[in-house]
């Protein structure tokens, strides 16, 4: 064999990134075509065949992915030897080449270049869905709505927003709202959503998810009701009760004219806040909430008093250092300072009286003798 025809061509690295040459095939002058192992072809593991001027023209010719040359190479010593065994067989490393033609080397180079085609389709297509994944996520934190966690007020509601807020940010396509949903439930609604996942899966009718959801979760008892009515001022800042009653009653009924949300609010304040506002100028409860952030004073001068009277009742006057002379102090007997001393000289009169009575005793019963 004077010569042998190798096909060269540009392949992917492992990383998708990088780029090494391989050789995929070589061919004998008598139109023979023996395939490469895959795990022999790059380029590096043939020495003989980077040390020939042939393979110089070939790497600068080779400059795009997927490239490929075929090119004849003359046999030296050392080709036929790594290449050729003694009886004319192709082999590479102690192993036969397989053989193949011409047309069906065609027909696999075709099925390659297919694949690689589809291979790149395929990574265009991620990246979009990444793209619209991150998209998704960007509307999400824009989205005016708190996440649900089965202890909203009202599924309904809820739900109203949600879909209104979907709207606003043109989400329209089924698959897209029902995964923007997860993202706006917590705690054990996300078990839920990972149930229904399994049952309908993405691609189903979004109507299907709201229809359950809303059959989960609709508040079907009294309780909210009763306690957004029930909800009273007990202390701190006026303006933040009146905005959470609002809030309360809305979650129940979103209809609820302006009138009516006034009185109830009102029928939760203290009467000597209420006794300070005029009615009739309360016409919304942008009103009603100016006029209590102007009485916010009152309530900040009655803690301060209260706090006030509180300190005075605790004060008392110590009757050990009275005694003592020591001068009005106001602390407890418990923790005076004086208490022991004092302690001790009631011990001293007490043992003073008692050896004066037993002297008393003894000149008694001597006067008796007598």
């Amino acid at each position: 064999m004077e010569k042998l025809k190798f096909t060269f061509q540009i392949k992917p690295a492992v990383d998708g990134k990088s780029n090494y040459i391989a050789i995929t095939s070589i061919a004998t002058q008598d139109d023979k075509v023996f395939l490469m192992p895959e795990e022999y072809q790059t380029v590096s593991l043939h020495k003989h065949i980077q040390t020939s001027k042939t393979f110089v023209t070939v790497k600068n010719t080779l400059k795009k992915r997927y490239q490929t040359r075929s090119v004849w190479i003359k046999t030296t010593e050392d080709i036929l030897q790594t290449y050729v065994d003694e009886d004319g067989n192709m082999i590479f490393r102690d192993q036969f080449l397989e053989e193949t033609t011409q047309e069906q080397l065609a027909f696999a180079n075709k099925k390659c270049s297919e694949d690689s085609i589809m291979k790149v389709l395929e990574k265009i297509i991620e990246s979009q869905q990444n793209k619209e994944n991150q998209s998704i996520k960007k509307l999400a934190e824009r989205f005016v709505i708190e996440k649900f966690d089965g202890k909203n007020s009202s599924a309904y509601q809820w739900m109203e927003v949600f879909e209104k807020e979907c709207a606003r940010f043109d989400i329209v396509k089924e698959e897209q709202k029902i995964e923007i949903f997860r993202l706006f439930l917590e705690k054990s609604c996300t078990d839920w959503y990972s149930s229904m996942m399994m049952k309908l899966t993405l691609h189903s009718e979004w109507s299907e998810w709201k229809s359950d959801f809303l059959q989960t979760y609709a508040n079907k008892g009294w309780a909210t009701s009763k306690y957004a009515l029930s909800f009273k001022y007990q202390a701190g800042s006026l303006l933040e009760y009146a905005v959470k009653k609002e809030r309360l009653l809305l979650e129940v009924r979103k209809t609820m004219d302006e009138g009516t949300l006034i009185d109830i609010i009102a029928a939760g304040l203290p009467d000597f806040i209420t006794d300070r506002i005029n009615k009739e100028e309360i016409v919304h409860t942008k009103n009603l909430f100016n006029e209590l952030g102007r009485l916010e004073h009152l309530v900040a001068k009655k803690k301060f008093i209260k706090k006030k009277e509180d300190t005075k009742m605790t004060r008392e006057k110590c009757s050990i250092c009275e005694k003592l002379k020591k001068g009005v102090r106001y602390h407890s007997e418990d923790s005076c300072w004086f208490k022991e001393k004092i302690n001790t000289e009631k011990d001293k009169k007490q043992i003073k009286l008692i050896n004066n009575s037993e002297l008393e005793c003894e000149l008694q019963c001597e006067d008796q003798k007598n």
